[in-house]
């Protein structure tokens, strides 16, 4: 395994006229971790995974991703080892489209492509659809698909560039409870293939925090709270911090939660 980062994000500013954005991140993503990141709404998650995937200019600061220094290098061409999953991309797939062709149109980072692509990209995108065990949905049209198996969908979609980095970006955002669990289970599978994508997760919701993640990137008002192993960053103080409200957080088996106290002081 590599010794050098997959991501390393160094003094990290973005500012918007006077708005500041995101502020002296610092972050560095090893191989073979998985991460967490935390935040409030207005955090400055998804800004920074703007940055991190060339969408969103630093003001200052240096970001390198893959071996790759951004505004030294060509972040089309980069984009096709970073997959996303998104409700961005999510809605925008017409709802007529095939399961099949919409992992096929991940080889090109397109959406709603009307080439039916090659047979060696069918026979690539059908054993795709296997891996992320919807293989039983390839006929299927997006409009009736499930919330769970669009993000599962997706997922095989961002899998055909094949991306040694894969961010999910409020990827659990209206599943119901039973889906939630089945999709979160889902990912530990995913964690076990051969040469698996290095996960950046996006939530602000402790009990999808399952025990793949190896560390948490904390967010608050574009700053960094805290950066490194869960056990040393999901804490009481430093999630009430976070949330800016009073926090208690607990791990029953091998599940984190969270209760607050109100101004009333009744735990909810």
């Amino acid at each position: 395994m590599s010794h050098h980062p997959l991501v390393e994000i160094k003094d990290l500013s973005v500012y918007r006229g006077s708005r500041r954005i995101l502020h002296k991140i610092n972050w560095s993503i090893m191989p073979g971790e998985h991460w967490i990141i935390l935040g409030a709404n207005g955090s400055g998650k998804t800004s920074l995974l703007a940055a991190l995937t060339g969408y969103l200019f630093p003001s200052s600061g240096e970001i390198q991703v893959l071996g790759e220094t951004f505004g030294e290098s060509d972040w089309r061409e980069l984009r096709r080892h970073v997959g996303i999953v998104s409700s961005a991309i999510r809605d925008r797939i017409d709802e007529c489209e095939l399961a099949i062709d919409a992992v096929i149109s991940g080889k090109e980072a397109v959406i709603n492509s009307w080439k039916s692509g090659t047979s060696s990209e069918r026979r690539e995108a059908a054993a795709i659809l296997k891996l992320v065990e919807c293989w039983h949905l390839r006929r299927q049209s997006w409009g009736t698909l499930s919330q769970g198996e669009r993000q599962r969908i997706l997922i095989g979609r961002a899998m055909m560039a094949r991306p040694k980095i894969l961010i999910l970006d409020e990827a659990c955002a209206g599943l119901d409870p039973v889906a939630r669990e089945n999709f979160l289970h889902f990912l530990q599978r995913l964690t076990k293939i051969a040469a698996p994508p290095t996960l950046l997760f996006v939530t602000h919701h402790l009990e999808e925090i399952t025990p793949i993640f190896s560390h948490t990137l904390m967010l608050r008002s574009g700053e960094v709270l805290a950066s490194g192993p869960l056990k040393s960053c999901i804490t009481s103080s430093l999630l009430t911090r976070m949330f800016d409200s009073p926090i208690k957080v607990q791990k029953r088996a091998g599940k984190y939660t969270l209760s607050v106290t109100t101004r009333r002081g009744v735990a909810v």
